[in-house]
This record gives structure tokens, C-alpha cells and sequence, in this order.
């Protein structure tokens, strides 16, 4: 892992690959490691970076409360660190939400955006999907016996009967209790955000078989975000990046190489 100062954060980062910088911004419970395999997908074609978000991993951040106004500004700024003017960003889950914030909040850093599993800022997920939200809860108080019933929420369950080891992500938080609590406070702070404001071109990819964030709300980010195309992943639960890798490496790799008459291939010069 290599390390860079950005916005007050020292921010923890993976780099691999080589060509148009393409940043990753992982979900609420993960870190950088989710896209480990994912990434090495897309080295061949883009410098990929994936970072650690505050309370996340190496990163290290001041003790005060944030929202996903300051964890888009971090991107921004790590962007900028990186000596980029700009960079294709991918997000998902509450990843995607930091990615709308950041194209919507810093226009200039962002080339093509692709939001993933996600659901619109401002709206909580808990509202979205009560029940499940609350049945996860409970489950939570009950690690780690409960894991292998939290990733069937995660993960479809013939995924997790060939893969068993997934279970092991869920049977506990490797954050302390201050890094949990500033966690999930995150999206109670007040954000301003209009979706009209995202200029970038945008491709919205649902999981179909997501438990979690109901795709149809995914998709549904498409009609406010102008010109955005949506992409659905047959057999996909919501931690696509890991279930099917090459699925998501794909179309992410297609939106991002599609030829354009603008400008947004212009990536700026070198980087570290």
C-alpha cells in the first residue's frame, strides 16, 4: 500500500496498471482489498487506483464527524495528489454515493462515472429496503454466528455454496468502535446534491439478483442524471466486484473505452 496526503486524510492506496487513471471507491463495510481481483481485470487498460475510504483500512483521518460531502472531496483531492486533472471513477453500494457527490460537487475530476449497486444521496437504504435493513440489524448483535445468514444478503446462494469462504467477510468489523460509530453516521450529515449537476457520462449498472439495494432503484438513478446508461448483471448479487468480476470488469471496460466526439479522453498528464 502506498500512502498520500489529501483534503486532512492520509489516504491508504493500491496502484497498478497503466493508461487512463481509473479511481475505485469501495462500499460502507469493505476497503481498497474488494477490488482486488476486479482491478487486476482492468490494470491492462487503466491505471487503477483503489483507496481506502476514512475509517477504512490504512487510511488515517481527524476524530470528527464526516459526511459524504468531505469523503467526495477526498477523492477529488487524492485525484489531484495523484497529479491527475481528472479520472474515470467507479463506485459502489455507498461507494456509488460518494461518486455521484464527487462528479456532481467537483465536475473537473471526474471523466466517466459508473455507479454500481447503489441508491440515490439523500436517501437512506434503510428506507429503501426496511425490512431487510432491520433483519440485518439483528443479525449484526449476533456475530459471528450469524455471518453465513448475513451473506446470503450480499451474496445469491449458489455462489456462496461454491464459494464458503465469502462467509468469512462478514464475521466481524475490523474497525474499533470510534471508526464504527463515525461510520455510521455518514449519511445523516447534511448534504446538498443535484443529480442535474453530474456532467460526466454515466453508466448505472444494477445486479439483478441484488437483496440489498433493490435494482430497480439503481436504474432509476439513469432518468436523473442526463444521457446515463444502465447495464443490468444477470445472477449478480450485490457485491458484484466479487461474485462476477469479469462481468463488471466488462462492462465497465466497454462504457470506459467507447469512442466519443468529446473531450473527456483528455486525462491529463503522468501522475506518480
Amino acid at each position: 500500500m502506498r500512502r498520500i496526503d489529501a483534503n486532512g486524510t492520509s489516504i491508504a492506496f493500491k496502484q497498478s496498471g497503466e493508461g487512463p487513471p481509473l479511481l475505485l471507491i469501495h462500499g460502507a463495510e469493505a476497503d481498497h482489498s474488494m477490488f482486488d481481483t476486479f482491478g487486476v481485470l482492468l490494470a491492462a487498460h487503466f491505471t487503477v487506483i483503489a483507496y481506502n475510504q476514512r475509517d477504512s483500512g490504512g487510511t488515517t483521518n481527524p476524530a470528527s464527524a464526516y459526511g459524504v460531502a468531505e469523503m467526495a472531496k477526498d477523492a477529488a483531492e487524492l485525484i489531484a495528489a495523484l497529479g491527475y486533472r481528472r479520472a474515470h471513477v467507479f463506485g459502489t453500494s455507498l461507494g456509488g454515493v460518494v461518486a455521484q457527490v464527487l462528479a456532481a460537487h467537483h465536475p473537473t475530476r471526474v471523466d466517466r462515472l459508473v455507479l454500481s449497486s447503489t441508491f440515490r444521496p439523500g436517501a437512506p437504504p434503510t428506507a429503501l429496503n426496511p425490512d431487510v435493513f432491520a433483519r440485518l440489524a439483528t443479525l449484526r448483535t449476533g456475530l459471528p454466528g450469524t455471518a453465513s445468514e448475513i451473506a446470503t444478503y450480499f451474496f445469491p446462494a449458489e455462489h456462496i455454496a461454491a464459494h464458503p469462504e465469502v462467509v468469512e467477510i462478514f464475521n466481524g468489523s475490523k474497525r474499533n468502535t470510534a471508526q464504527r460509530q463515525r461510520r455510521a453516521g455518514i449519511l445523516v450529515q447534511p448534504l446538498v446534491y443535484a443529480p442535474a449537476a453530474i456532467a460526466a457520462p454515466t453508466l448505472v449498472l444494477a445486479a439483478a439478483e441484488d437483496r440489498l439495494i433493490p435494482p430497480a432503484h439503481t436504474l432509476s438513478l439513469a432518468r436523473e442524471i442526463a444521457g446515463a446508461r444502465t447495464v443490468t448483471v444477470p445472477g449478480a448479487g450485490h457485491v458484484a466486484t466479487l461474485q462476477k468480476p469479469d462481468a463488471v470488469a466488462h462492462e465497465v471496460r466497454t462504457f470506459l473505452q467507447a469512442r466519443t466526439g468529446g473531450s473527456e479522453h483528455d486525462h491529463g498528464g503522468g501522475g506518480l
